[in-house]
């Protein structure tokens, strides 16, 4: 991983201690506008996305939360959406768009928006942003995530305990840690159910990109993955694993969505992605003027990602005893008991990485190494 990057990953992690808790040409400079003293009501928001909204993935959940925080607050918000935005020159283009359009809140939901949204805060200082995932603060700028790989850690047991081959494949976006934690997470949990699990990375370069991830998702098929999970954007791989369920019996633990509608034989169960408390919870502090940069890792203890109910249909329902091992271990990780990343950690070229305890928040927040099981490159970003 690039140092900087790490490095970055590192200040934002650190600074989690104090919490209680992956469209157009450029603008030309603009004038900055002072910045503002209060709150007007309706508070404007805008919601950047990466993609479409669509029926299921990332940018479906996180509008999800947006209509969550316009139900909660009702007429003391107004909203704004804007889709299929690129990451880079074309997203400071349209936040600073929106900026100057008089919003007062902007949230930046792709991980590639970050330095665009730093840029445009430093323009507009009475504006209030919220991005995704990222690793650097600003004065009027913070940062949000949620603990996937606590989720992922789950969804590797039931993998390993479903499983016939011990293989399974995973179609991933980027190798930035967030999505190294995940593949981590689902394999030490493969493997703790199967000491001999493996599971085959294949990556994408791009968040969003359907025909790509069905065509990585096949492949893992053809390389003998029976189980398929994702850190991509759309529902293209629990697609692919619903086409192959019949002739080869192929599962899905789906990401981001519940995406039984578009695999309803083939879902096993999916990680969901729960954001209308936290942006509600945001778009109050701004309202009352006790908004802050203090970033925020949600917990599925604290509702941030959550299982979705599993597969209960004959005969391809999920084993009771299954079922019971997966509440016990997810009540753990909830009371804090047990905790994902613990030792002993051996990477994929049988370095002893953790001899005891467990990993702690800076170093999964820089995470650039995979766990032994893992069988795939791990490309610099």
């Amino acid at each position: 991983m690039n140092k900087n990057l790490a490095r970055g990953f590192a200040a934002a992690i650190f600074s989690l201690a104090g919490v209680a808790l992956c469209c157009g040409s450029s603008a030309q400079a603009q004038t900055v506008p002072p910045a503002t003293s209060g709150v007007t009501t309706p508070l404007k928001i805008a919601f950047v996305y990466v993609s479409p909204i669509g029926d299921a993935g990332w940018t479906y959940q996180h509008d999800l939360g947006r209509i969550a925080m316009q139900k909660a607050l009702g007429d003391k918000v107004k909203t704004t959406v804007v889709e299929s935005v690129s990451e880079g020159a074309d997203s400071e283009r349209v936040m600073r768009d929106l900026a100057q359009q008089g919003h007062q809140l902007i949230f930046a939901t792709s991980f590639g928006y970050l330095e665009p949204a730093l840029r445009v805060a430093a323009e507009f200082p009475g504006v209030k942003f919220e991005h995704a995932g990222g690793y650097k603060t600003a004065a009027n700028l913070n940062t949000y995530n949620a603990r996937y790989y606590e989720a992922r850690y789950l969804a590797g047991m039931l993998a390993g305990k479903t499983s016939r081959s011990g293989t399974a494949g995973y179609v991933a976006g980027f190798p930035v840690p967030e999505v190294i934690q995940g593949i981590n997470a689902f394999t030490l949990g493969m493997r703790a159910v199967n000491p001999k699990a493996q599971v085959k990375v294949l990556w994408l370069n791009t968040w969003f990109d359907p025909a790509r991830e069905r065509e990585a998702a096949q492949t893992l098929i053809n390389q003998g993955a029976d189980v398929l999970t994702n850190h991509s954007a759309s529902s293209a791989v629990a697609q692919t694993a619903e086409d192959n369920f019949k002739a080869r019996g192929t599962r899905m633990v789906s990401y981001q969505s519940d995406m039984r509608a578009v695999a309803p034989n083939a879902q096993l169960t999916a990680i969901v992605h729960q954001w209308g408390g936290h942006y509600t919870a945001v778009a109050k502090a701004v309202l009352n003027g006790s908004w802050k940069p203090q970033p925020v890792w949600g917990s599925m203890k604290q509702g941030f990602v959550a299982l979705s109910p599993l597969a209960r249909s004959v005969p391809v329902d999920v084993p009771s005893d299954v079922a019971v091992l997966l509440k016990a271990k997810q009540q753990a990780i909830e009371a804090g008991s047990f905790k994902p990343f613990s030792a002993p950690l051996t990477d994929a070229d049988g370095k002893l990485r953790l001899q005891t305890g467990a990993l702690s928040d800076a170093d999964i927040g820089t995470m650039n190494w995979f766990v032994r099981g893992v069988v795939g490159t791990l490309p610099k970003l």
